[in-house]
């Protein structure tokens, strides 16, 4: 009789445990875009990649390595900043393509004092003295992987000065 309950206990236990690890393994299985639209706080980042036609590259080109500002940090900027940059898709893209770097590039490939390139053209510096720093902003969460890169979550936009 006990021997029943264990192992109907242990069934149980499988079947509720199972649909947990599989939701693990296709977040793995995502795209940088994918996991974005997953986490529900990216609108913003999701819709500027939609009006500057770079939804495509998050979900399917790569590797890259994205600070990914969100919803949070896009309206700590100043107000109408977000509007008049969705107003004018060519100086979004150019701060959307400040937010990218080529390959995949995790918390322990940064170096304090670095800089990095990003698809703009133009660098970012890296600060490890207290956490991460990318430039002016802090790296909340690191080193979420995804088929075509990774993704920092950083809380302020980055705003190129070029």
């Amino acid at each position: 009789m006990i021997r029943n309950i264990v192992v109907a206990l242990l069934l149980i236990f499988s079947a509720v445990s199972q649909p947990a690890m599989a939701s693990n393994c296709d977040k793995h299985s995502m795209s940088i875009a994918g996991q974005a639209a997953s986490a529900g706080k990216f609108n913003t980042l999701l819709a500027a990649a939609k009006a500057t036609n770079l939804t495509n590259a998050l979900y399917n080109d790569g590797p890259f390595t994205i600070f990914a500002p969100t919803d949070e940090a896009f309206s700590k900027l100043p107000d109408g900043t977000v509007e008049n940059l969705l107003k004018n898709p060519t100086e979004l893209k150019k701060v959307l393509k400040y937010h990218l770097v080529k390959g995949n590039l995790l918390l322990g490939d940064l170096n304090n004092g670095s800089s990095v390139l990003t698809v703009l053209g133009s660098s970012v510096s890296i600060d490890t003295s207290n956490g991460l720093l990318v430039n002016n902003a802090k790296v909340v969460m690191a080193d979420l992987e995804a088929t075509n890169g990774v993704i920092h979550v950083i809380d302020k936009v980055l705003l190129p000065t070029t």
